[in-house]
């Protein structure tokens, strides 16, 4: 039996990202009206694909969260003046640099094996190199947030120096990477991470090191999920921090709403990312 509204969901998804990422020269120039500032920096990677949601993404963080001191955009490609330019013009704090002058040189070798093989070695590289004298938030470009998103800025100015990890509906790990069944316990998304402290990541770089085949998909997550875990990170509100994709074969977006901090639309439920045009603009 055809799903109608599974169907109509995804093609009302993909009219409104052609609509978005033909007027995005426009839409980047629309005034952000938020002013408050937050003692936060962010980052984000992002490749030329993925530019309409990464705009959204960062639209949607100035808006329902507050303006950052700096909004860092980390480009998988050949930077260009027009692209600089375009994501630039969103807001003043935000600023675009090309990933391997993020990353530097400074990372183990393998690291950097593991970019030039996979995206999600470019991403592990990416975090590692996030500076760590001021808070930080990392976020992936699928993330849209909303107005709840308030509560983020008090999360931010609390005293607690623990980080925060947004957990995961279902195990996505490199169980190579994993030495006791225990560890696979509270599964964690890389996908959105607050730093509020240095994470020491030895345990986790040890593994990675010691692996007798190539890393894989997971690789990424699993040296994210174990770190934080080894450095006592605290777990986001699931009912504000969404990462569930059971309403992927209905038409609505069950889980958008005034009250949600952010939805992370991963792949299955990608389309609706593109259903909420009022965090969009």
């Amino acid at each position: 039996m055809v799903n109608i509204g599974y169907r109509l969901a995804r093609i009302q998804g993909k009219l409104n990202r052609n609509l978005y990422q033909a007027f995005l020269p426009q839409i980047v120039k629309i005034p952000i009206t938020q002013t408050q500032e937050i003692p936060i920096d962010i980052y984000s990677l992002f490749c030329l694909r993925d530019l309409p949601e990464q705009v959204a993404n960062i639209r949607s963080f100035l808006r329902h969260v507050g303006i950052p001191r700096k909004f860092t955009a980390v480009f998988d490609g050949e930077l260009n003046s027009s692209l600089f330019s375009l994501l630039h013009r969103i807001h003043p704090c935000v600023r675009v640099i090309p990933l391997a002058d993020f990353i530097g040189n400074q990372l183990p070798n393998a690291v950097y094996d593991y970019a030039r093989q996979n995206p999600m070695g470019k991403k592990l590289a990416t975090i590692l190199s996030i500076p760590r004298n001021n808070p930080a938030i990392y976020t992936d470009s699928d993330i849209l947030f909303f107005p709840g998103a308030l509560s983020l800025v008090d999360l931010i100015a609390t005293e607690n120096t623990k980080s925060y990890y947004l957990p995961d509906e279902a195990q996505a790990l490199d169980t190579r990477i994993l030495s006791h069944e225990s560890e696979r316990l509270n599964p964690i998304n890389g996908g959105f991470i607050l730093f509020k402290n240095t994470l020491d990541w030895t345990l986790a770089m040890e593994r990675f090191l010691n692996l007798k085949e190539p890393p894989n998909y997971f690789t990424e997550q699993t040296m994210v999920h174990l770190t934080l875990h080894h450095n006592q990170a605290l777990t986001l509100s699931p009912q504000q921090y969404i990462m569930e994709r059971d309403d992927e074969f209905i038409y609505s977006d069950k889980y958008a709403g005034e009250n949600i901090v952010l939805r992370h639309y991963v792949s299955p439920v990608r389309h609706k990312f593109w259903h909420n045009l009022k965090s969009l603009i």
